[in-house]
C-alpha cells in the first residue's frame, strides 16, 4: 500500500516537473487580446507559441511573435525589422535593408483601407527607442500588428522592443479548432533573411 503510495506521488512530481519545464523553456499557450493582428489572428485565438525558437535563435523577419509589452501585458506582433537593419515605409511600400519587400499578409486589410495608405510613410527614426537613427540598434527589434490601423506597435507606444522582452514565436493556432494552422511566418521576407 505504501509503496503505491510513493509510486502515484513520483508520478505526480514527475508529471509537474516536466509540466513545469515544457512551459518554461519549450512552448506556451497564448491567447489573442483585441484586433491588432486582425485577419490573421482573431480576438481569443489560442496559440501555441515556441520559446525555444527565442534560445535557438531562430527568430527571424516575418515571423510572428510574442512579447512582453509590459510587466501585466503580453502583445502579438510580426516582426519586421531586426539589429543592424534600416526599415522604411513609401507610399503603402516596405523596404528592409533597402529590398522591396512584399506583405501578403495584409492583401485583405489594403482592400478595406478607409485612407490612401494601409501603413503610413515612416522609418526607423521615427520610431522610440531609435536614438532619432535610421539604422535598428543592437538588441533592437521593430514589430508590427497586420491590421495596421489598429495596433499599438512599433510605430506608436512601443517603439524598437528588447531582445528581452520576446517570449517566442507563434507556431500554432489551436483553437477555435476550425481555423487550426500551423506556421505564420511570411516567406516574403526570404531574400532579406538569406543576407
Amino acid at each position: 500500500m505504501v509503496k503505491n503510495i510513493m509510486e502515484w506521488v513520483a508520478s505526480i512530481v514527475i508529471a509537474i516537473v516536466a509540466a513545469w519545464l515544457i512551459t518554461t523553456f519549450l512552448i506556451s499557450r497564448y491567447e489573442v487580446h483585441g484586433e491588432s493582428m486582425s485577419p490573421t489572428f482573431n480576438d481569443q485565438d489560442n496559440l501555441a507559441v515556441s520559446k525555444i525558437s527565442k534560445s535557438l535563435g531562430t527568430i527571424d523577419r516575418g515571423d510572428v511573435i510574442i512579447f512582453h509589452a509590459n510587466e501585466e501585458k503580453d502583445f502579438i506582433k510580426r516582426l519586421i525589422g531586426m539589429p543592424g537593419d534600416t526599415v522604411e515605409y513609401k507610399q503603402d511600400q516596405l523596404y528592409v535593408n533597402g529590398e522591396k519587400v512584399a506583405e501578403p499578409y495584409l492583401d485583405f486589410n489594403k482592400e478595406h483601407k478607409y485612407s490612401d495608405y494601409l501603413t503610413e510613410n515612416f522609418d526607423v527614426s521615427d520610431t522610440k527607442n531609435s536614438g532619432g537613427k535610421k539604422v535598428i540598434p543592437e538588441g533592437r527589434y521593430l514589430v508590427l500588428g497586420d491590421n495596421r490601423m489598429n495596433s499599438n506597435d512599433s510605430r506608436l507606444d512601443v517603439g524598437l522592443i528588447s531582445e528581452k522582452q520576446i517570449v517566442g514565436k507563434a507556431k500554432m493556432r489551436v483553437l477555435p479548432t476550425r481555423d487550426m494552422k500551423y506556421g505564420f511566418s511570411s516567406k516574403s521576407f526570404d531574400e532579406v533573411n538569406e543576407h
